[in-house]
């Protein structure tokens, strides 16, 4: 297939379901998440899709859903989905965290083994060695079971979406590392092995490798050209056009940048779809599993906000492959649920939110940021050196090993004070380690939570910081002109937490419940329909019942 007819978008008018339901559990359960792809996103998209994205909006619309939890990054959001269980209790409190690398105080990647030697927390093995023994997604459940035929295929734009999203057990796990130039698997993997189970590999490798030699970025679809407005983020300027070309002055660069293009999502569902053909997903004796994170709308909308012309021209890509990859399923005859949402939301960049009527939005100011901190405590207490890390303005603190331990809960007491006092008009609160710890775990609608319980759910005893501060609503935690990240998420806020959850199933009746869910439901939900029994306490969720009628399809 020539580069241009793969980067080119078509719509495919969605497939009218029939009348009923079968009664027998699908034979392939296929979870999409969208990353950053909110509720507020999908609310104004919605009735533009014409593809893959429109037949979601046929089947079982919950688009109030939450990522709960106040870490809503793509790695505690990917713990959830197919896990039923939220960040604190799956072990992962953020992207990133601060900690001990052997005799080293450093930041550890979530998918990171630190223990392999030389490893960093951007240059690393990928493991799943920080997961809790309750974390158990779908695949490695049916897997458990005796007799087990499931097999479980997974693949992203991030090494993270793919292994989150997969499990323990996956037979095929595949994810974009630029470092590679391509998709890529396990180190221990033979990757012998996945070319010949995902026949697509080499091919989608070899596409990559002619984009890198020549990048090659589309035209705006035409509906997207009335998006086109300039706005200026500090020495950077977006909403002018499609993406930008990407750096060629390194193919590391260059490597990076095909990330934040529409090609990214394009050649995820490429192998998505060689996965179900070659392997006959869907046609085997069990219930097979088809995870599949798409990582453009995150990366595009880090680079240019969530309502330009960039964002528009992702939609209508991502809407048209995801209507040509459901209409390969179609044709192959397989009985197939779709699960689809997303592992956390997102804020427009706020200078453009500046000039569409909400001035309030903001950037946190500097003085929030570790060093600053680390210079209260000095002043304080008399301690030298680097006292905290943090990885952006606000959200988590870590104490470094400069901190003596057993003066520890004091100091953060003493700076929840300090900063509460300096920092009244930029926080809406600050909370200690030892009060969160205090919490019991939040349960019950998760609009309701208060903040604190909020961070309770992604709470991680010993990964998270030693304080928490919480920003105002609308604060974005980076500096303007930082390329890559125009805009971002991260907060505890409703734009970050919320997102859309969809189901469809050919037959099923259409219905809508606005009203708030979670995407630990999803597992639950899942697990019901195919008719694997997930225990109450192995999991935070409950089952959606997926029945627009008097029957339920939770048992």
């Amino acid at each position: 297939m020539k580069l241009a007819r793969w980067l080119a978008a078509a719509s495919l008018l969605a497939a009218t379901p029939a009348i009923a339901a079968p009664d027998a559990p699908p034979k392939l359960v296929v979870a999409i998440s969208v990353d950053q792809f909110s509720s507020d996103l999908f609310s104004e998209w919605r009735g533009k899709f014409t593809g893959g994205l429109k037949r979601m909006t046929q089947g079982a619309i919950f688009p109030g859903g939450y990522q709960s939890h106040a870490a809503t990054e793509t790695c505690p959001g990917h713990a959830t989905i197919l896990s039923g269980i939220r960040p604190g209790r799956a072990g992962i409190a953020a992207n990133d965290w601060f900690g001990m690398r052997g005799e080293k105080f450093d930041e550890i990647y979530c998918v990171e083994d630190e223990d392999v030697a030389g490893s960093t927390h951007d240059n690393y093995t990928v493991s799943l060695k920080h997961l809790s023994e309750d974390w158990s997604p779908l695949g490695d459940r049916l897997k458990s079971l005796p007799g087990s035929k499931t097999r479980v295929f997974a693949v992203s734009g991030k090494d993270r979406g793919a292994a989150l999203m997969a499990g323990r057990k996956a037979d095929q796990v595949l994810w974009y590392d630029w470092r590679a130039r391509g998709f890529t698997t396990y180190a221990n993997a033979d990757l012998r092995t996945a070319d010949a189970a995902v026949p697509a590999l080499k091919a989608v490798n070899a596409r990559i490798a002619q984009w890198l030699a020549k990048p090659v970025i589309p035209p705006l679809p035409a509906v997207c050209t009335d998006k086109i407005n300039p706005v200026a983020v500090g020495k950077l300027t977006v909403g002018d056009g499609p993406e930008d070309m990407p750096r060629t002055d390194k193919l590391d660069n260059t490597a990076k940048d095909f990330r934040t293009s529409r090609a990214i999502d394009l050649a995820t569902l490429d192998l998505a779809d060689s996965m179900v053909a070659a392997n006959r997903l869907g046609r085997g004796p069990g219930t097979d599993v088809l995870a599949i994170s798409l990582s453009g709308t995150d990366y595009i909308g880090h680079s240019y906000g969530t309502e330009g012309p960039e964002m528009c021209g992702q939609m209508v890509s991502l809407d048209a492959r995801l209507g040509r990859f459901f209409a390969a399923l179609d044709r192959q005859k397989i009985d197939y649920v779709v699960a689809l949402t997303a592992d956390h939301g997102g804020f427009d960049a706020p200078e453009r939110h500046d000039i569409h009527a909400w001035p309030a939005a903001d950037r946190a100011p500097l003085t929030l940021a570790a060093q600053a901190m680390s210079g209260l405590l000095a002043k304080q207490f008399g301690w030298q050196g680097t006292l905290v890390e943090n990885r952006s303005l606000g959200g988590d603190y870590w104490f470094t090993p400069a901190v003596p331990g057993n003066r520890r809960i004091e100091a953060a007491a003493w700076l929840k004070v300090e900063v509460e006092k300096q920092f009244g008009d930029k926080i809406a609160a600050v909370f200690t380690k030892a009060e969160i710890a205090d919490l019991p775990v939040p349960t019950g609608n998760p609009a309701l939570w208060t903040l604190a319980q909020r961070v309770r759910a992604s709470f991680v005893p010993d990964r998270s910081g030693d304080i928490y501060i919480a920003l105002v609503n609308g604060q974005q935690p980076m500096p303007a002109g930082i390329r890559g990240y125009v805009a971002t998420h991260g907060s505890l806020w409703d734009y970050d937490r919320r997102v859309p959850i969809l189901f469809w199933r050919k037959g099923m009746t259409p219905f809508e419940q606005p009203l708030p869910v979670e995407t630990v439901d999803i597992l639950p939900t899942l697990g019901s329909l195919i008719g694997v029994l997930v225990p109450a306490d192995s999991v935070d969720g409950r089952c959606l019942d997926l029945d627009a009628g008097p029957n339920s399809t939770c048992k």
